[in-house]
């Protein structure tokens, strides 16, 4: 074998599974096809993540690979274009070379949907967010709305109203919302206005947010919303495409199924992260990929003491 452990993808997951695995005594090569860090390198600050009162995402994404690159081989910029079952293990093919491990941890993660209208991605980290458990704090007292019409956006909008915002509208482009009766009612109680029939069509600003636009989709008007935070809650998609090659099993919504050892369906294939599904925090991420690399000991002839 060229490697005992391959890692694919090298966000929070990825970095603590790395570290574990190593000093399990297991050689590992981590794959990210970027410069790693996944969505927590778009995270304004963290504020929930144990040790530090505040960071960057981008910083905290810095302190975790400059750890965990003391321990594995890195391959950064580097896709995995397959992975295949073989007679010892798996073969890992990139868009530079193969690689021969004998077992997988997957930590490809998962990807926000996006609301694909003009300022977006300009304004990410400046007012845009998609996490309001991550960014709701930095925006007490301040107006806000929330984009979406499911269980997540409503719940959001009560967390957002909880937390101190002095207005949360949530706009949604159909008639009603696809969540829950008791979200929506919890909602209108603590005082969230709701925006049915309606799209976000531009997201204003200079510096930082400071409006968006929005078009009814009854009545055919625009009309100009003041707001200092954005929070796009349409949905994520889990980046499952190596989960289905390996034809992996899989909940409804295409995150990975494992079992408490973050055991996959297939033998000696493991995951962790945003892309098992639960709660996508920093903090259960980095949990899930230490216990991956500790279980993958099982198919690789190590042991720990736990």
């Amino acid at each position: 074998m060229d490697y005992e452990l391959a890692i694919i993808g090298a966000g929070p997951a990825g970095f603590s599974a790395a570290i574990y695995a190593k000093r399990s005594g297991i050689s590992t090569i981590v794959f990210d096809r970027g410069g790693g860090g996944g969505l927590l390198q778009v995270a304004p600050n963290i504020e929930n993540y144990v040790g530090f009162d505040s960071i960057l995402g981008m910083d905290l994404v810095e302190k975790m690979k400059q750890h965990a690159t003391k321990y594995a081989d890195f391959h950064f910029y580097e896709e995995v274009k397959d992975v295949e079952s073989a007679s010892t293990g798996f073969l890992i093919t990139t868009g530079k070379a193969s690689y021969q491990v004998g077992a997988v941890i997957l930590c490809t993660g998962t990807e926000h949907k996006k609301l694909d209208v003009p300022g977006e991605s300009e304004f990410i980290g400046k007012g845009v967010s998609y996490c309001a458990t991550c960014d709701g704090f930095f925006f007490k007292g301040k107006r806000v709305v929330v984009v979406g019409g499911g269980n997540t956006a409503l719940i959001e909008s009560i967390f957002l109203k909880q937390l101190g915002c002095k207005e949360v509208h949530v706009v949604h482009r159909r008639e009603q919302f696809r969540a829950e009766k008791v979200y929506e009612e919890e909602a209108r109680e603590k005082g969230v206005h709701f925006h049915f029939n309606t799209l976000v069509e531009e997201i204003k600003g200079k510096d930082r947010v400071t409006s968006v636009n929005l078009f009814n989709l009854q009545t055919s008007t625009r009309s100009t919303l003041p707001v200092e935070g954005v929070f796009a809650s349409v949905g994520v998609l889990p980046q499952n495409e190596i989960a289905r090659t390996l034809q992996l099993k899989t909940d409804d919504n295409g995150y990975i199924i494992v079992d408490s050892e973050q055991r996959t369906s297939l033998r000696g294939v493991y995951a962790a992260g945003d892309i098992t599904g639960g709660l996508r925090q920093v903090v259960t991420a980095c949990a899930k990929g230490a216990v991956a690399a500790l279980s993958s000991t099982e198919v690789l002839g190590k042991k720990y003491p736990y």
